[in-house]
């Protein structure tokens, strides 16, 4: 998704101007992050984004031009950063190191962005809207490619016959709870929050229930 921002963009100058930009860049996404996340995309403004941030507010109108672009760049971020993970994903990878690896990746960003899992979700429970122009044609391909990659597997016999669509959906979905739904997990295991250890376990313990569902031996 290309980002709406001005022509005389500090950027094309050089290389320090344009990590300014990256590092101002994330630091306005990772504040509209917490601002969604806690207030919504109704209940949060374009200033306390900037208070949060501890940025001018005429920055963020530099780099994003309103709220609404701002609320779908930090969306498209964490699109990308899961999407990326199944990129290079190909016939001749060995399905249980690949399957294995996402779910790491996966379990990774849950830990590490939450705020972003849990603004995606709410946004797609809501209808989506916003995310019209993502889940666009391209998008469809993209994840049939990646559907056709598990058929493949299946086709020369090295895994399980399972439906490459719900194997995605139970990927996604499972790996994305341990974001949106940390407080339930952790009333009902009596912790106070999710460890990096918790993660790892949890991530393992996916990997060896979704792998021996696919009739794959889990990766040690």
């Amino acid at each position: 998704m290309t980002l709406d921002v001005p022509a005389h963009s500090a950027h094309a100058s050089g290389k320090p101007a344009s990590r300014i930009r990256q590092k101002n860049e994330e630091t306005i996404i990772k504040a509209a992050e917490d601002e969604f996340a806690r207030h919504g995309f109704k209940g949060t403004s374009m200033n306390t984004i900037a208070l949060n941030a501890g940025l001018p507010k005429a920055n963020l109108h530099y780099y994003f031009t309103n709220k609404l672009g701002l609320y779908i760049a930090v969306l498209s971020n964490i699109l990308e950063l899961w999407d990326s993970t199944f990129n290079t994903l190909t016939v001749d990878d060995d399905p249980a190191q690949a399957l294995t690896r996402y779910i790491r990746a996966k379990m990774e960003f849950s830990r590490r962005q939450p705020q972003a899992s849990r603004i995606f979700a709410m946004e797609i429970i809501s209808g989506g809207h916003c995310l019209n122009e993502y889940f666009n044609q391209d998008y469809r391909a993209w994840f049939q490619g990646r559907a056709g990659v598990f058929q493949a597997w299946i086709d020369a016999g090295k895994m399980d016959p399972v439906d490459p669509v719900h194997l995605i959906f139970l990927l996604w979905g499972s790996t994305q709870h341990y974001a949106d739904f940390a407080t339930q997990i952790c009333r009902v295991t009596g912790r106070t929050r999710l460890t990096k250890q918790d993660f790892e376990e949890a991530g393992e313990q996916l990997s060896r229930i979704i792998l021996k569902g696919c009739g794959l031996t889990p990766v040690q």
